[in-house]
């Protein structure tokens, strides 16, 4: 899969491209919007553009990223999810990484600097990604010991949660080739189901550095919106893997394991909730996976 010209066909005007791509996703967060630019424009890093990828915001997004003027790249277009907004920047930008930060997000101002430096020093890695700082409702947040970010091949790690944080990457565009761009069918946990696809043959350096502040617990977030649900997602992701036969036989035996798990889970939840038809279908289809 070939997304673009190569780094070398690419010019902006008479300069050549830059170093990094920063690409922000948007919908609707024009009062924290501001914070996750400033934090990209402000980097000790200065070789990178920023792409601003408004997806079909109704609250005076648009108007603010105009008023930013040629420090950012913005682009527009109807909503159709953050994922749709994520594939749309990689498809304009011009960098040889590309980096994401989520819209309520922040990166450290070392961010850039330190992780194209760590990327540089180890141009066998595809892709790396960083620590988080977590506040919840202004406060500084404990990460659980399920959270840790880990390095190297992470499948096994990747299958039970999503370990790698969306504002923490930085990949090269070859990542994109070799594991597919993010999938527009899932409004949530498609960045689990990158993860996923690309561990399956990719490792994953990690930066010992909390390089990224995250801002969560509020109710507009995809996160909080889908929490109920977020393992019907994860189902499917596993789900495609085992039907495209591309794991190998340890793969297999964890990735089933786990999809049993999260079947047996959602569909109880279900049952608890109301919901017994589809309960029924997941606690089945766990019980199918283990026979």
């Amino acid at each position: 899969m070939w997304l673009g010209k190569t780094t070398g066909e690419m010019k902006m005007g008479s300069q050549p491209p830059p170093r990094i791509s920063v690409i922000i996703p948007t919908y609707n967060r024009k009062e924290y919007l501001p914070r996750a630019i400033e934090s990209v424009l402000g980097q000790s890093f200065r070789d990178f553009e920023l792409i601003v990828v408004d997806d079909g915001s109704t609250d005076g997004t648009a108007a603010l990223v105009a008023g930013y003027g040629a420090a950012l790249r913005p682009v527009r277009q109807e909503n159709r999810g953050p994922a749709a907004a994520r594939n749309a920047g990689i498809r304009v930008a011009h960098g040889a990484l590309l980096a994401f930060l989520d819209s309520d997000d922040w990166f450290a101002p070392e961010k850039l600097v330190v992780q194209e430096a760590a990327m540089a020093r180890r141009p066998d890695y595809l892709v790396s990604h960083t620590d988080e700082i977590w506040y919840r409702r202004g406060a500084l947040l404990n990460q659980k010991k399920k959270h840790h970010r880990p390095h190297g091949f992470i499948f096994a790690d990747a299958l039970k949660l999503c370990v790698v944080g969306m504002s923490t990457v930085m990949m090269r565009r070859e990542f994109f080739e070799r594991a597919g761009l993010f999938d527009e069918d899932l409004p949530c946990c498609e960045d689990y189901d990158l993860w996923l696809r690309a561990a399956i043959s990719l490792p994953f350096l990690k930066i010992d550095a909390p390089l990224t502040m995250k801002a969560g617990g509020r109710p507009d977030q995809v996160s909080v919106q889908y929490r109920a649900g977020m393992d019907k997602f994860r189902i499917k992701a596993i789900l495609k893997l085992l039907d495209q036969g591309v794991l190998t036989g340890e793969q297999r035996r964890l990735a089933r394991r786990e999809l049993a798990c999260k079947c047996r889970i959602y569909g109880n939840g279900c049952l608890k909730h109301g919901r017994p038809d589809e309960g029924g279908y997941y606690v089945e289809l766990a019980a199918a996976i283990l026979r």
